[in-house]
């Protein structure tokens, strides 16, 4: 079934085409990918969808359709709590569990027809809340919270939250929505890779459609079932994940250059027939051989000509030689870091050396800028040394790039840093994409892509022959982010990357470090080679356990056998004990039942009670267990 339609969309911003003749289809149960370079109206095309003005052209949605959208940037502006947002995405539901508390209080005050009437309502809308997941609520919100992790965050206001913060909580609230298309527009921005890896799971089982922008190469291929890539002339479909694209897209590419080819060659063919029909005929006088050019001319104006494939201006990244480092670049003894009261790392030691190509990984919190920037002098451990090998000359690539002075313009900024000419500047800026009047562009009005792109242009014309780089993806479009592979793959230094692009790490590292629970895992390997590790560990984990397992029972059986037999009198004493407590359980069960009902709206203490119903269900079962051994 076909949830949107678009025919011919154009949009145009500030007098500016941004793209036109977008034609495509949504269906139900498809993952689509929405791709392509930055700026390009990826984002203004998603919000199309939601009702957004464009230029020219058509867009359908299925009568009733339900969207739900995360911006990449959460607008929210409340000070409620964190679960006060997450349990707006249930506001259907609480409306229907108000009207059954309301109808439960009609019915113990009718009777007759008038409560046969009320019972036939009441029945209808217990069938509908329990179709729309009623019943099913706080399991969804403890795993979106445990998922995303944002147990610590449940009592906040989200007005305190940072922006991955909120990104987090908005991201959770669009999921428990649960619409018939998801629209997310980066939604793997501010996850680490245990969340990603969740997120990714969750999406592969959802029932309805989903569209997403995203740049996370790793992710496209484990989600999506389509990408549909965006130019400013249209859209290029491809049905299939990321890997299928990049194989698919440059078979397309040679196809479209081999038939301009031939194409080009028949043309040239032609054009020198007609010129030798022309020197024949002049040589002759002959109006046949002129006629014969003409009818050839009008052959070739009839041909529909076939543009020659571009792939478009593409941003140029070179390291500069420089001069190579000792063989350790460093050395870490015994580094202790405490943040806050909370410890985030105790006793780490590392070995860093020449050539190393060392990613850094771990969840949100657990220090990774901070070792970063231990390892930079910047911030000193609690305890321990960093040792810095010889000849080193390092350059730091932030999360957030922020220059001295930002009034400057971008051709100001280089020339100041480099003391160069006007035309030196120019010649390195181009290579990056600032042309023209674009170098005339203050600092301050950049985007977080065109501060990395101009501060990695500075990296490579220092001739640094270490590279520390935090997030260094962040904010690249696709292509761009491969163009910094290849040039990192050709840095013939050092390199120490903190990143959650796990296409970027695999196709890098050769040593990764996990920072988890206060100290630090080596492995040495890319990503693939990681997860191969980390699915070992799991499995050895899970057969200690289950040896662990065995001995228990093993204990447990022995110490059942050397059990003393219970005498009738005690054994009677025993089974009244237990009956007793039985029944005060299943009271306590059934006033919580009724609490339930009665505070159906306040989610909250909804929720509170729902634990304390699985506690008491539990014990219950318990005592029962406990009966039937007495028995």
């Amino acid at each position: 079934m076909i949830e949107i339609g678009a025919h011919k969309l154009k949009k145009s911003f500030g007098g500016n085409l941004l793209f036109e003749n977008v034609s495509f289809e949504i269906h139900s149960g498809e993952r689509v990918g929405l791709i392509g370079r930055n700026g390009i109206g990826k984002t203004t095309l998603m919000k199309l969808l939601l009702g957004d003005h464009y230029d020219e052209g058509e867009l359908f949605l299925r009568k009733g359709i339900k969207l739900s959208y995360l911006n990449q940037i959460p607008e929210y502006k409340n000070h409620e709590t964190t679960m006060d947002l997450l349990t707006k995405a249930f506001s259907a539901i609480q409306i229907m569990r108000k009207k059954l508390t309301a109808l439960e209080l009609e019915m113990a005050d009718v009777t007759g027809d008038e409560l046969e009437r009320i019972l036939n309502v009441y029945s209808e809308l217990q069938t509908k809340f329990e179709l729309s997941g009623g019943y099913d609520t706080e399991e969804k919100l403890g795993k979106i919270i445990t998922g995303l992790n944002l147990e610590h965050l449940t009592e906040l206001s989200f007005d305190r939250l940072s922006g991955g913060e909120k990104t987090r909580v908005m991201l959770g609230k669009v999921l428990l929505e649960e619409p018939d298309v998801l629209l997310l527009d980066e939604p793997t921005n501010h996850l680490d890779i245990k969340m990603v890896n969740w997120l990714e799971d969750y999406l592969q089982k959802y029932d309805g459609a989903v569209v997403l922008i995203s740049h996370d190469r790793y992710f496209l291929d484990r989600v999506v079932t389509k990408i549909i890539e965006l130019h400013p002339d249209g859209i290029e479909v491809y049905k299939g994940n990321y890997s299928f694209y990049k194989v698919e897209k440059e078979r397309r590419f040679e196809e479209a250059m081999k038939e301009f080819k031939n194409q080009q060659k028949k043309i040239k063919n032609m054009e020198d027939q007609i010129k030798r029909y022309r020197i024949w005929g002049n040589m002759r006088d002959s109006e046949k051989m002129y006629k014969k050019a003409k009818e050839l001319e009008k052959r070739l104006s009839k041909i529909d000509r076939v543009e020659k494939p571009t792939t478009g201006a593409t941003i140029k990244l070179n390291f500069e030689e420089q001069n190579r480092s000792g063989k350790r670049v460093y050395e870490l003894n015994n580094i202790s870091k405490s943040y806050n009261g909370r410890n985030l790392f105790d006793h780490l030691n590392l070995e860093v050396f020449y050539q190393d190509c060392l990613t850094i990984i771990g969840e949100n919190g657990t220090g990774k800028t901070t070792l970063l920037n231990i390892i930079r002098e910047e911030v000193k451990p609690d305890h321990g040394t960093v040792k810095r090998g010889s000849r080193l000359k390092v350059g730091y690539l932030p999360q957030e790039v922020v220059f001295k002075d930002e009034n400057l313009t971008i051709l100001e900024t280089y020339r100041q840093y480099f003391n160069c000419t006007n035309g030196e500047a120019r010649y390195s800026l181009a290579g990056i994409l600032f042309r023209k009047e674009d170098v005339f562009k203050k600092i301050n009005i950049l985007s977080g892509g065109e501060k990395s792109r101009l501060k990695l242009l500075m990296l490579m014309d220092e001739k640094v022959n270490v590279l520390l780089l935090d997030e260094p993806t962040n904010h690249l479009d696709i292509e761009s982010r491969e163009i910094l592979e290849e040039s990192l793959l050709a840095f013939d230094g050092t390199i120490i990357v903190i990143s959650h692009d796990r296409y970027f790490i695999n196709r890098l590292s050769n040593r990764m470090v996990e920072l988890t629970s206060n100290k630090l895992m080596v492995y040495n390997g890319n990503y693939e080679y990681y997860l191969q590790e980390k699915k070992k560990e799991s499995i050895k984990f899970k057969q200690e356990e289950n040896t662990s397992k065995k001995k228990n029972e093993v204990n447990k059986n022995k110490a059942n056998r050397n059990k003393k037999v219970l005498s009738e009198q005690d054994k009677e004493k025993t089974l009244q004990r237990i009956q007793s407590e039985i029944e005060k359980r299943e009271k306590d069960l059934s006033n919580i039942i009724e609490e339930m009902n009665i505070n159906g709206s306040n989610l909250n203490y909804l929720q509170e009670l729902h634990y304390k119903k699985e506690h008491t269900q539990d014990e219950i079962d318990s005592l029962y267990e406990a009966l039937e051994s007495v028995i």
